[in-house]
């Protein structure tokens, strides 16, 4: 299992470059984190052993500068201090702009103390205190997001309350008989080992599965590829004999499970050479999982910046529409939804069906914003095209 990924089997390969860069980039961060000022590129060299060993100063250069953008990426403050003629002083990343503040509580009785303070130099971390009428907006904003019936969306204001109840009594600030983070199902280990089984031995296996969108059962047989684990859940990629698309099952909707037992010793299926289930499970996007048929979808850009401009590194260029892009998508109503957060910026062209479904949410949207607040009822219900 790599980054949350468990591969199929594959030839032998050498792991040591990925495990060579985290280990740079710790020691990167630990050579920033101690000091109070800013460090050159000559005084990191000589702290981070991996930065030692670089053969030249240009390749020293642009390990250093590709290590400092990708941790940038992931969120990490790291400051480039410049000189009174512009020039590159140093480099500086700031324990308070990296440490997440300890989260507290204000009562009538007092402040609440955080569970468990590390011996080892975090005592001095800041934090940061809510008042109970602002815990109870979050825990309630977290339950209106969830009525909007997007199930990416529910995901993720479940997994941010789950990390806000490190700290804080959210479930005290649930409203009465409204659990806002019900138990995530999770799969049993008899099925992972079922299906890892499968996986292994290359048999096909048929299970009861449920449907995301409509909740209807249905049984099916497939040819696992490999199982991976994306936005807080294990999917199995797997495809139907006699079809060439490759499709994701997620593991807790799959039930009753049974390998083939017939010639026992000897493979069902053969997975392609040019399947790598790491690029296949890169898809983060609510509208490309499920196991429907993907539709193509053709849209019209525009605009060319800010949003826009990144979704449309995200499609397939048209040769001669230069504003236009195709889609592969399975989930119309979430991509839809998707669409309507560009404000116009980005509409579809076809398929019909979408381009109907779209609209429709549209229109349903500028009505729900057009009734005055007053008039509109307490709990909106979940939006749907």
């Amino acid at each position: 299992m790599t980054h949350g990924i468990a591969t199929r089997a594959s030839p032998a390969r050498d792991d040591y470059m990925p495990s060579q860069k985290i280990q740079r980039w710790i020691d990167l961060l630990a050579a920033l984190l101690k000091r109070r000022f800013p460090a050159s590129l000559e005084e990191l060299t000589r702290e981070v052993p991996g930065y030692a060993i670089t053969v030249s100063k240009t390749a020293l250069r642009r390990t250093f500068e590709r290590d400092k953008d990708e941790l940038r990426a992931f969120g990490i403050p790291i400051e480039t201090v410049t000189g009174p003629d512009g020039d590159t002083a140093g480099y500086r990343l700031q324990p308070g702009h990296f440490y997440l503040p300890y989260l507290t509580l204000r009562s009538a009785t007092g402040t609440t103390k955080p569970k468990k303070i590390d011996q080892y130099g975090y005592k001095t971390l800041s934090t940061l205190t809510f008042e109970p009428d602002e815990l109870n907006a979050v825990v309630a904003a977290a339950g209106r997001v969830r009525q909007l019936g997007d199930p990416l969306l529910a995901e993720h204001a479940d997994s941010a309350l789950r990390k806000l109840a490190a700290d804080l009594p959210v479930d005290a600030a649930a409203p009465p008989d409204n659990e806002l983070v019900p138990p995530r199902a999770k799969p049993s280990p008899e099925l992972l080992a079922t299906l890892g089984q499968a996986l292994q031995n290359r048999k096909r296996v048929t299970f009861a599965y449920h449907g995301m969108g409509d909740g209807v059962e249905t049984r099916r047989t497939v040819e696992p590829f490999g199982m991976f684990f994306l936005n807080q859940h294990w999917y199995l990629a797997a495809r139907a004999p006699g079809e060439d698309t490759v499709k994701n099952y997620r593991v807790n909707r799959i039930t009753e499970p049974t390998v083939n037992s017939s010639r026992p010793g000897t493979h069902d299926y053969q997975i392609p050479g040019g399947f790598d289930l790491r690029t296949h499970a890169r898809s983060r996007h609510a509208w490309e999982l499920g196991t429907g048929d993907a539709i193509d979808a053709r849209m019209h850009f525009r605009a060319n910046s800010g949003a826009a401009s990144a979704a449309l590194r995200l499609g397939e260029p048209i040769p001669g529409h230069p504003q236009d892009r195709r889609f592969r998508v399975r989930r119309t109503d979430a991509f839809a939804r998707w669409l309507l957060s560009f404000a116009g910026d980005i509409v579809p062209v076809s398929p019909r069906s979408l381009v109907d479904e779209f609209r429709g949410l549209v229109r349903e949207t500028l009505a729900h914003h057009s009734v005055p607040p007053s008039l509109r009822p307490s709990a909106s219900p979940p939006v749907r095209p």
